[in-house]
C-alpha cells in the first residue's frame, strides 16, 4: 500500500543508492533500512524502484546482467545463486576506452561472454534451443563492478537494490556467431598492465553462458518483462572479481569470441 512502512523503507533504501551514485560517495548498507530479515525479493523492489526513476529521467536499458554465476565470485561475497540487474546504455563504453572520470567508488574487474538478442525470448519456460535461436552475436567484455555501499558490506538483498553491482560494461566491436565457438569450452586470460592477473573457462559461468541467458530469460518472464531483440546480456564472470585501481589497464582474450581491453588512467 502506498505510504506504508514497507513503501517507505523500499524508497529511503532507493534513495540512498541513487545518491551515492550520483555524488560517487559510498553509503551505508541498506539492508538496515529493508529489514534484517530482508531478502532478493526486497532488493529487486528497491532495485525496480531506481530503474523507473532513471527511465523517467531519460536514460535507457540496453540489456541485463546476470551476477553470481561463477562459484568464485560466489566464494568472494558469500552468496550461492544468481541474480540479475539492468544495464543502462550510458554505461557501455567500446574496447579500448578509457574509463578516468567515471566516477567510480570500489570498482572490480571480471571478464564475461556478453551474448546479443537478435529475437525476444517471450516463451516464459525456455530451453537452450530457444536461446541459441535468439542469439545474434556473442562479444568479449569486461564488466566493471562496483559498489555503491562502503567498503562492499552486502548481503544478496544490498548487492540486488545496488542494481547487482553494475557499473559499467566495455565491448569489443568483432561479433562472433554461435556457429563459430562453443562457449562452454573456451579459454580465457586476463592480464592487468601486461601481467597475467587470472584464467578462466566458458564452463565456469553456470556450466556454460548459455545457461546463464537462460536462467535470465526465464526469470525475466516470470516478472512479465521478457528479454526483447537487441538486448546485451552480459552473461557472468569467467574468472573471481579482481580490483581495479587507476593507472591499470586490463586485458583480455578469450578463445575463439575476441580480445578486449580497457584503461583507467590516474586521477
Amino acid at each position: 500500500m502506498t505510504g506504508s512502512p514497507e513503501s517507505a523503507a523500499l524508497e529511503a533504501a532507493a534513495e540512498r543508492l541513487r545518491t551515492a551514485l550520483v555524488d560517487g560517495v559510498a553509503c551505508e548498507p541498506v539492508r538496515g533500512l529493508l529489514g534484517t530479515s530482508a531478502g532478493p525479493a526486497a532488493g529487486y523492489a528497491v532495485q525496480q524502484l531506481n530503474t523507473g526513476h532513471w527511465l523517467a529521467a531519460g536514460r535507457r536499458i540496453s540489456g541485463h546482467k546476470v551476477g553470481l554465476t561463477n562459484p568464485a565470485v560466489q566464494a568472494q561475497l558469500g552468496m550461492d545463486e544468481p541474480i540479475w540487474g539492468v544495464l543502462f546504455a550510458d554505461r557501455c563504453r567500446t574496447d579500448g576506452d578509457d574509463l578516468s572520470g567515471a566516477a567510480l567508488i570500489e570498482p572490480r574487474l571480471e571478464v564475461e561472454v556478453a551474448v546479443v538478442l537478435g529475437a525476444d525470448l517471450d516463451r516464459g519456460r525456455h530451453t537452450v534451443v530457444d536461446v541459441i535461436g535468439a542469439t545474434a552475436y556473442v562479444l568479449p567484455a569486461l564488466e566493471i563492478v562496483d559498489s555503491r555501499i562502503v567498503g562492499w558490506d552486502i548481503t544478496i538483498a544490498d548487492m540486488i537494490a545496488d542494481n547487482a553491482g553494475a557499473g559499467f560494461y566495455v565491448l569489443g566491436t568483432r561479433p562472433v556467431p554461435l556457429t563459430a565457438v562453443d562457449l562452454r569450452r573456451v579459454e580465457m586470460r586476463l592480464t592487468v598492465n601486461g601481467k597475467e592477473a587470472a584464467t578462466g573457462s566458458g564452463a565456469a559461468c553456470l556450466g556454460n553462458p548459455l545457461n546463464s541467458v537462460l536462467w535470465l530469460a526465464d526469470a525475466m518472464c516470470d516478472l512479465g518483462t521478457p528479454l526483447q531483440a537487441g538486448e546485451c546480456v552480459m552473461t557472468g564472470s569467467l574468472c573471481g572479481m579482481l580490483p581495479l585501481s587507476p593507472g591499470d589497464e586490463p586485458c583480455a582474450e578469450i578463445d575463439g569470441v575476441g580480445t578486449v581491453s580497457a584503461s583507467l588512467s590516474p586521477a
